[in-house]
């Protein structure tokens, strides 16, 4: 059986909180007071990444960059490279305006970043289109507690900032790590007698990043407890991006930013799409054939963004409440009959999805409306935390139609399409549902500016709410 829950460190990862002890006559060097900023430094970070979490704040888009683009930013960025596997996200000047002290070191690597075009490359290879993104402003947190502040954004040539020995990868992911380095050069005063100290040295250190892009997929934070447990993911991955070719622009719709992390101390499971129209009016046939009344292939299905343990699937998570048509007294409710027919295999622990199938025989008729209740408080995910379920404002995106079509057989067999959705939410070529009319004027995407919607406050547990309406034909 796979453990789950939250697993007792060996030993706290953090290292030993020496402050210094300050006493009359005492003699303090340079790493007396170094010593001291390390230790409200790990301080800080303790807090950070214990009370409150890692991940994305706000901001930090990646965006396409058109054909013609001077591979500046409008903020003052540059596409320089860092001579490692991504670029140095820093503005050409220091903080008073002059030229940064390190100009030597960066016009070596602005002709490492030229070197990469082999003596194999033509003059019209190098004019033709490349395949940039462009970072925005924002702040983020790493899993060590360091804060990345990314102030004037950059742009980022994917083929030079990819390793040598994965340029051929199609997908590529774009994320941001936290750097330091030293600026201000000052000289000393006099040199210490004791250590090998030169005339010059830099008097500051500056936070700042590093943009790093891959071909390989980043593995997934499965940490339940990102507290205690020693950090392995210093990259905060911002987007994977689809398709990518070296002398193609990069289409916005190849971009997909839900890899990223969103700030916290864990990323709850969230439903992302659930295979009927939330509000829509189905004729009686097609509510039929949704609720699998008289077609084992049929059943409302509910996907979720992660692993959900099987066992939470007990009679009664899932309620079906017909409410039938007509108004005042005269209309009455009654609950329809079900069972969850996937998964269907008793030894599966984990599911990301299960199907609800009706199993009695009541037939909705006109003018009826159909309330589903998925109550996501008693659904645990690996970590054993409810499931956030709730449905903000009956957004939560239809299931594309190739994972459907893969999923069930069409009992007309007349090949028609299904129902649109009265939301305007159309699948796009990375698989998430925009939506497209007034009806939803205005929340495209959710607050974070990351799409597509799913199920959650932030909070946890709650209940799903869902309903359609049925009419004759």
């Amino acid at each position: 059986m796979t453990e789950t829950g939250t697993r007792r460190p060996e030993e706290f990862d953090a290292p030993p909180l020496r402050r210094l002890r300050y006493f009359h006559g005492q003699m303090l060097s340079a790493r007396d007071f170094q010593r001291e900023q390390e230790y409200y430094r790990e301080k800080l970070k303790l807090r950070m990444r214990c009370l409150l979490g890692y991940g994305v704040v706000c901001g930090l888009f990646v965006e396409p960059v058109g054909h013609g683009h001077d591979g500046h930013d409008d903020h003052g960025g540059h596409d320089g490279h860092d001579g490692h596997d991504g670029h140095d996200g820093h503005g050409g000047h220091d903080d008073h305006g002059g030229p940064r002290v390190d100009e030597a070191a960066e016009a070596a690597e602005a002709q490492a970043s030229s070197d990469r075009l082999g003596p194999d490359d033509t003059e019209t290879e190098r004019g033709r289109p490349e395949a940039k993104v462009r970072l925005t402003p924002g702040l983020a947190v790493d899993c060590d507690g360091n804060e990345v502040v990314v102030r004037g954004g950059c742009v980022i040539d994917l083929w030079k900032a990819l390793p040598r020995d994965e340029r051929d990868a199609d997908t590529v992911w774009v994320g941001i790590q936290y750097a330091e380095r030293a600026v201000e050069a000052t000289r000393a005063v006099y040199n210490d007698g004791c250590a090998d100290t030169s005339d010059c040295e830099y008097g500051w250190t500056e936070e700042c990043y590093t943009v790093r892009v891959t071909g390989c997929e980043p593995p997934a934070d499965e940490r339940c407890d990102t507290c205690c447990s020693p950090c392995g993911h210093k990259t905060l991955w911002l987007a994977r991006i689809d398709c990518a070719d070296r002398h193609e622009p990069v289409r916005r719709d190849r971009i997909h930013m839900n890899v990223r992390r969103p700030f916290g101390r864990h990323v709850p499971t969230v439903i992302t799409g659930v295979n009927w129209i939330h509000g829509h009016t189905y004729t009686i046939d097609e509510a039929r054939e949704l609720l699998g009344t008289q077609d084992e292939h049929g059943g409302l299905r509910v996907r979720f963004s992660g692993d959900v343990r099987a066992d939470s699937l007990k009679p009664g998570v899932v309620e079906l409440q017909v409410i039938e048509g007509g108004s005042g007294r005269n209309a009455s409710s009654w609950y329809m009959g079900g069972k969850f027919t996937e998964p269907d295999d008793d030894s599966c622990e984990f599911t990301q999805e299960f199907k609800y199938r009706q199993t009695t025989r009541e037939t909705l008729q006109d003018g009826d409306r159909l309330m589903i209740t998925v109550r996501t408080a008693f659904l645990l995910d690996r970590c054993c935390r409810p499931v956030d379920g709730t449905h903000v404002g009956g957004r939560v995106p239809l299931i594309p139609r190739h994972h459907r079509d893969a999923d069930t057989t069409d009992a007309a067999g007349s090949g028609a399409a299904g129902p649109t959705d009265p939301a305007g939410r159309t699948e796009t070529a990375g698989g998430s549902d925009v939506d497209t009319t007034a009806g939803h004027r205005g929340c495209d995407v959710p607050p974070s500016g990351v799409g597509p919607w799913t199920s959650g406050t932030g909070a946890g547990g709650d209940v799903f709410e869902s309903w359609f309406f049925v009419k004759e034909r």
